[in-house]
């Protein structure tokens, strides 16, 4: 195609338009029309139609024309009025109406073409009806219930006829059809521009270029889409947009007709003359000639939609036109590169990157992966890709993850398509994003690194796939060490799971990789065994890592098969193998504590399918035992303990063998203990004999949470060990510790044997001595220096007292006996416990340094298992609901570190006993009301207090009636509490301040309940204190309101009398930067307590702060000029709310219908004026235009995908207890 044809080629520079005329109109270029033989005269041509505004262009370089001036507009908008058709039009002729094409365009089920061919027979017998059908239908599609009549047609122009239908337009008609929610929106969306493909298509080879039906429809959809209307303006431009693309089609195929007519004629001419066809010349010529002026009238309709609708568009208010509007420029850019894609179009692209709302941004980069695929285009997009790579870099850690994904896929293709267009540190981008917790994201973050990895394979044979998976897992391992993201391979696995699953799969190259002496170090070799655990979880599993699960997904049949036959083949691969590696890294605690792992995801069946596969079951137990015996690290014991727990499970055969492998190891960890105790009970050993006794128990310990350990009979011995030890002060901690795990995974053990047999009424009474002695050891370290000693016998005192409660022997009655409820002193101890070193920063505070951040998550995980530990126990009645105020009033100062737990605590003693929960929530707010009057009386006190009132009043619930009992409860030992004598030494009445804390509540209260209280208040309190601030500010919050005011307004209006209620408004909390973000998680889930607290994910992204706004140059704005929608807000109501918006008031209304039966024509225009008001947007302030150089950062919220460390963290903290 001939560039010095192409229209948009020009549009850095813009002629100068003349006064009439709109941007559409000025644009159009006059052609002439060969005339067709027809018999009978022709009608006179009828005149364009005139848009509604003209817009003058600027004499700068800029494509974007400026607003016209104001005089200019008011002379535009007058215009000339269309002249009448001297040709009658046949009335009689019944076509398709607008009606009827509406309903086919909502259906969704009528063959479109059949509809447009329908209305072009009514319009090939008459144009302006069929027109005028068109009009109308384009009006009823915008929701407006107007309709443009025949005299309104003939005799206004299109400013004019707009305007009138703006002034009907209904009020009630906000959701026009193109908002409209629900599944009816796409299917009239989907229509409507179904319809403008195939009315472009269906008159591209005549009625296209008959210089009336699309100069007018058009003319008409450039005025409509200026309109201030939303309504209008909408759904215009995604019309004139479907219509542009459609006339971009046909200008395409008008040029190929072209060129290959060119070709015939240069052929036919380059005969010799005697040869040559002079007819067939001139045939040529003139078609040639025809094609010409198709061609340029075409382009004249395209520039006119473009500087027409898209300059203004692309920039609106609205999101959806914004979105629309870039939508078809990516169409345009692929479909005709000679005429768009050039710097004067692709920079709208590079503008709306930095759009506000994500569907703009979304839609603007799956143009540019259009663009991108294409090989061809690659170099016209050279200067694009340097000008906006950094925008498109810093977009993969966009705030919405559809976008982000885009932009990754976008990436990749600028990679494989250009060369050396992405450096290594700008890959490092993206890199990071197969951590993070969208799966969609991280996936697509892994193809990225894949192909990137498999870039750097450079195998002469191809065939050898072996060597390939080799090298691929060498630059693998170096990735994974190098992005120091450690225990995070999971994600990184699922990330590469989707398009490296064959790779991941070869686990025959991965072992080889392992067993052979040499070709690994020992940093690659620990990342090559995590890694390969994590492909075995993910494929025996088939699910992904934590975290990364949205819902409940079934799988289907086929992943199912999959699943099985992967398992089947791990399980063939390793059991002969995972002895050999085992042996190998025995001594290294790390390596070996991810290889036992292994055998949890095997079909353990298959050990007992062949023969031959037992001695490789031997050889594992022996290789368990001989690590056990080998480590003292608590990860290799715990994971030799699971193993152990899974092989000795009754579903098995081979079970009775495990359990013969595991007695004997207990026989020689019990053996090497007894030797030592006698002289630990006697104080004669020394630091070795200390050492090798704790280490021994800490063995049995480990093992005694998978194996029966009771049948050694050694609670006793263990028991004395502590008694002596904490008599005589000798407090080793291994040794402490590892005897009180001991001793508890016996009661534990002894607890689960009387459920499943019938124990006689002695062992009964000795179990219960047992658990009574073990419970008094415990207390007593409670109190000791020592913190893992303490630490340990809270926690499993938390877990005893739940297992030995009342609760756990209600199925049996002969367990009744069984039951052990804490003493008053042990209470008290526990409670000690929890204010001293779970509610405490005096450990927080030692750990400032950044090094330490590690040890502070594991503190924090410390201490929630210890709080989530006493919250069961005040759940399930171990402790009496009034020992929760040491929890309830701690809500809001901890609440970025245990608000999850608290909060639950709060809704499940609810269920127990909503009165007494209640009043349990007005003791804990009593008693910090009290500490803030024996230390410091301050206002700055009594609003923290108020705070806490405030978020555990939003904990009730919003069902009033439900939480009536429960607040009329709280509320009258508040009001007792308020009035309660004086103690000796007080002043009168210290606690009246209290009521202020009470008024909290007060807008949870029925209007009935209101003045019980009232009554109630009044009775209490003397006559005097009714005029006493807080006694006021009480009534106040009583008083049924219907207005609110801030609390700073309140508390300076206590003095004076007022109408107003203070309402307590509820605040967002935002939590950040803590590290408890990582550790929240369901810690009540049990079998027994459903909790609706999310699992917590172990990577997470966390939003920034909005950047701030970049510079930008004004330019005047018009009422018609919607605005950038770079600096506008990113909401509106466009029809009933706005910065200068005129408020109509029903009432003024209803009494001007009412109070005249007959309104005279200005009181219809004045009603006719309001309405307007009310469906016009305001915009009167100035617009701001970005500028291109003003985007060098970022102006939209964005996230960064941090990466939070899973050390040591639990689900489920009760099967972290119970393990």
């Amino acid at each position: 195609m001939a560039t010095g044809d192409a229209v948009l080629d020009s549009l850095e520079e813009l002629d100068d338009f003349s006064d009439s005329g709109s941007d559409y109109e000025a644009t159009m270029k006059a052609t002439k029309r060969r005339k067709q033989a027809v018999s009978g005269p022709q009608p006179p041509k009828r005149p364009r139609r005139k848009a509604a505004l003209r817009v003058t262009s600027s004499p700068s370089s800029s494509p974007i024309p400026s607003p016209p001036e104001p005089a200019l507009q008011q002379q535009h908008s007058q215009g000339t009025r269309r002249q009448a058709s001297p040709r009658p039009v046949n009335e009689g002729i019944q076509g398709i109406s607008a009606e009827d094409i509406y309903n086919a365009v909502c259906s969704g089920k009528s063959a479109m073409v059949t509809v447009v061919d329908e209305w072009l027979d009514s319009y090939k017998r008459s144009r302006e009806a069929g027109l005028l059908v068109l009009i109308n239908f384009i009006v009823q599609s915008c929701g407006c219930k107007g309709v443009v009549s025949r005299e309104m047609f003939d005799s206004m122009q299109n400013a004019e006829i707009i305007s009138t239908l703006t002034k009907e337009f209904n009020e009630d008609s906000v959701n026009y059809p193109l908002c409209t929610p629900g599944p009816q929106l796409k299917r009239f969306k989907a229509g409507l521009c179904e319809f403008a493909r195939v009315l472009a298509r269906s008159c591209r080879n005549s009625l296209i270029y008959d210089e009336y039906l699309f100069p007018s429809l058009l003319a008409m959809l450039t005025g409509l889409s200026d309109s201030q209307v939303r309504a209008f303006r909408h759904t215009s431009t995604l019309l004139a947009m479907k219509l542009m693309t459609g006339l971009v089609e046909v200008a395409l195929i008008v040029s190929v007709q072209l060129q290959t007519t060119q070709r015939r004629y240069d052929m036919e001419n380059s005969k010799r003359e005697h040869d040559r066809a002079s007819d067939r010349l001139e045939e040529l010529q003139a078609n040639i000639s025809v094609l010409r002026e198709n061609r340029e009238e075409v382009l004249s309709m395209m520039n006119g939609t473009f500087r027409g609708v898209f300059v203004h568009r692309y920039r609106d208010r609205l999101p959806e036109i914004r979105a629309a509007c870039i939508e078809e420029l990516g169409m345009w850019l692929k479909m005709d590169p000679e005429d768009f894609l050039n710097d004067g179009c692709l920079k709208y692209l590079g503008w709306t990157l930095h759009d506000k709302q994500s569907p703009v941004r979304l839609q603007c980069v799956r143009a540019l992966q259009g663009l991108y695929k294409e090989k061809e285009f690659i170099g016209r997009l050279e200067l694009f890709t340097s000008r906006f790579k950094e925008r498109m870099l810093s977009m993969v850690l966009d705030k919405d993850p559809d976008v982000a994904v885009e932009v990754v896929n976008l990436l990749l293709l600028i990679q494989q398509r250009t060369e050396e267009s992405l450096r290594e540190e700008d890959c490092g981008h993206v890199y990071p994003l197969v951590y993070a917790s969208h799966r969609g994201l991280a996936s697509a973050a892994g193809l990225f690194l894949y192909n990137k990895l498999k870039g750097l394979i450079t195998s002469d044979n191809q065939e050898n796939d072996k060597r390939d998976n080799a090298d691929f897992f060498q630059i693998l391992i170096s990735f994974y060490i190098q992005s120091e993201f450690h225990e995070h391979g999971a994600y990184l696995v699922d990330s590469l799971w989707g398009v490296a699953g064959s790779e991941l799969r070869d686990w025959e190259t991965m072992t080889a990789l392992l067993l052979q002496d040499t070709g690994l170090m020992y940093e690659e070799e620990g990342a090559l065994i995590e890694l390969m655990m994590c492909t075995i979880r993910q494929a025996a599993q088939a699910t992904p890592p934590v975290g990364r699960t949205h819902g409940k997904k079934i799988l289907s049949m086929k992943d199912k098969k999959t699943q099985e036959q992967d398992r089947s083949r791990i399980t063939t691969h390793f059991i002969p193998l995972l002895p050999q590696l085992l042996a190998k890294y025995s001594a290294d605690a790390g390596k070996v504590s991810l290889l036992l792992k292994g055998p949890l995801y095997f079909d353990l069946e298959m050990y007992t399918s062949a023969p031959r596969l037992e001695k490789h079951l031997d050889q594992l137990l022996g290789q368990i035992c001989g690590i056990v015996t080998k480590h003292t690290e608590l990860r290799v014991l715990e994971a030799c303990a699971l193993l152990a727990s899974t092989l000795c499970s009754d579903c098995y055969t081979f079970s009775s063998r495990a359990h013969l492998a595991f007695s004997q190891l207990l026989d020689g960890l019990t053996e090497c203990f007894s030797t030592y105790l006698s002289d630990l009970l006697q104080g004669t050993t020394d630091d070795d004999d200390v050492y090798s006794a704790a280490t021994a128990l800490k063995r049995i310990a480990a093992l005694s949470s998978a194996k029966d350990p009771t049948g050694w009979k050694l609670f006793d011995s263990y028991l004395e060990l502590l008694q002596n030890r904490l008599e005589s002060r000798e407090l080793d901690k291994e040794l402490m510790v590892s005897a009180l795990k001991c001793a508890a995974f016996h009661l534990m053990w002894a607890k689960v044997n009387a459920d499943n047999s019938t124990p006689t009424e002695a062992e009964l009474k000795c179990l219960k001595k047992e658990v009574r002695l073990f419970c008094r050891v415990c207390q007593t370290c409670l109190s000791l220096n020592q913190t893992e000693i303490r630490d340990q016998a809270f926690e499993l005192l938390c877990d005893l007292l739940l297992l030995y409660s009342t609760s756990s022997a209600r199925s049996e009655a002969a367990l009744q006996m069984l039951v052990h409820l804490p003493s008053d002193s042990l209470r008290s101890e526990m409670a000690a416990f929890l204010m001293d070193y779970v509610f405490s920063d005096t450990e927080d505070a030692e750990l400032n340094v950044e090094d330490e951040e590690e040890m502070k998550i594991t503190l924090l995980q410390k201490k929630r298992n210890q709080l989530a530990g006493y919250c069961k126990l005040v759940i399930y009645g171990v402790l009496d609901l009034s020992a929760a105020t040491d929890i309830f009033k701690h809500y809001s100062k901890y609440f970025k570190d245990f608000g999850d737990i608290i909060k639950e605590t709060v809704s499940k003693s609810k269920l127990i006993s909503p009165v007494q929960s209640a009043k349990t929530v007005c003791l804990s707010l009593q008693q910090l009301f009290s500490e803030m009057l024996t230390e410091d009386h301050s206002r700055q006190d009594l609003g923290e207090i108020r705070d806490l009132a405030k978020r555990l009043a939003m904990s009730f619930g919003v069902d009033l009636h439900r939480i009536r009992k429960p607040l009329v409860a709280l509320h009258m030992d508040g009001i007792r509490f308020a009035f309660r004598g004086p103690q000796e030494g007080e002043e009168q009445h210290p606690n009246v301040p209290f009521l202020e804390i009470l008024s909290e509540f007060s807008f949870k209260l029925l209007k009935q309940d209101r003045a019980l209280l009232a009554a109630f208040l009044k009775s209490e309190c003397p006559s005097a204190a009714l005029s006493w601030p807080s006694v006021r500010l009480y009534l106040r919050s009583l008083e049924a309101r219907s207005s609110s005011k801030p609390r700073e307004q309140e508390e300076e209006g206590d003095a004076a009398s007022s109408n107003d209620t203070p309402v307590a408004k509820r605040k967002k909390t935002t939590v950040q930067g803590s590290v408890s973000s990582t550790l929240r998680g369901s810690w009540l889930d049990s079998s027994s307590i459903h909790s609706r607290l999310h699992t917590p994910a172990l990577t997470s992204t966390v939003q920034k702060q909005p950047a701030k706004q970049p510079a930008s140059r004004k330019h005047r704005a018009t009422e018609s000029d919607m605005g950038s929608s770079f600096t506008e807000p990113e909401s509106e109501d466009e029809f009933s709310s706005g910065s200068h918006m005129r408020k109509v008031k029903p009432t003024k209304r209803r009494q001007l219908s009412s109070n005249q039966t007959a309104p005279t024509l200005d009181q219809r225009d004045l009603n006719s004026h309001l309405t307007l008001l009310s469906l016009i947007e305001a915009d009167n302030e100035d617009r701001e235009e970005p500028e291109i150089e003003d985007y060098g950062s970022d102006t939209d919220n964005e996230s960064v995908y941090t990466l939070p460390s899973t050390r040591h963290t639990s689900a489920s903290v009760l099967d972290e207890l119970f393990d």
